[in-house]
């Protein structure tokens, strides 16, 4: 579990007041918690979410409390790309949530590596209920099975943690191979020699006209 220190706020605190000092406003909440304000240090919170990331529990201390929550969203300033809000959810213990966990897709899939295919991945995220504390970060998908072009790779196939179930609906195709795109020949007009011949004799029979006048 990962652990985040943070300090109550009542709200007076302007974002840019709290950016002078390094933190970020953030705020707390469940399903039976009323929505608690506060502030942590941004160095921290860029840390959990890299430690823990969006399925991880992460113990927030405060004060008064301490709360097991997952991070529910992170808002990130556009321009500068650095987290500048954060929302927790705070679950309910003993009872199971549904949340998405990121896949890793390992292995060597024989329909890239000698057919040449390109690896087309569907989901990059699953969705599976589990107790809090057993939400692994990612799932481990094997493309191994990928042999050919019609070979595919099911959200049912996927070998889940002991503890956690499939919420996904289980025919979702997950990744597959393309087969390579054959490069098509370019279509050459031929040439019309006897437009050329045609349009030559026009101009000479033109300009000896001309010369024709010229000498009258």
């Amino acid at each position: 579990m990962t652990n985040l220190n943070a300090e109550l706020r009542d709200g007076s605190q302007s974002n840019s007041d709290l950016r002078a000092k390094g933190k970020i406003a953030a705020v707390f909440y469940g399903k039976k918690r009323v929505s608690t304000l506060i502030a942590v240090l941004l160095k921290d919170v860029i840390k959990v979410w890299k430690d823990a990331g969006e399925s991880g529990v992460i113990s927030i201390k405060t004060p008064k409390q301490t709360v097991d929550a997952l991070i529910h969203e992170i808002d990130i300033d556009p321009v500068t790309d650095i987290p500048r809000h954060a929302d927790f959810y705070v679950f309910e213990k003993g009872k199971k949530i549904e949340v998405d966990v990121p896949l890793e897709f390992v292995g060597i899939a024989p329909a890239v590596k000698d057919l040449g295919g390109t690896l087309v991945k569907t989901l990059h995220e699953i969705k599976v209920s589990a107790d809090p504390q057993h939400i692994p970060r990612e799932i481990q998908v094997d493309i191994s099975s990928l042999v050919d072009f019609s070979s595919q790779i099911l959200a049912e196939q996927i070998v889940l943690p002991t503890g956690v179930n499939l919420v996904e609906l289980p025919h979702e195709v997950v990744a597959s191979v393309s087969a390579p795109r054959e490069d098509e020949p370019e279509e050459t007009t031929p040439v019309d020699l006897s437009s050329i011949e045609v349009e030559k004799k026009g101009k000479k029979d033109e300009e000896g006209a001309e010369g024709a006048s010229a000498e009258a």
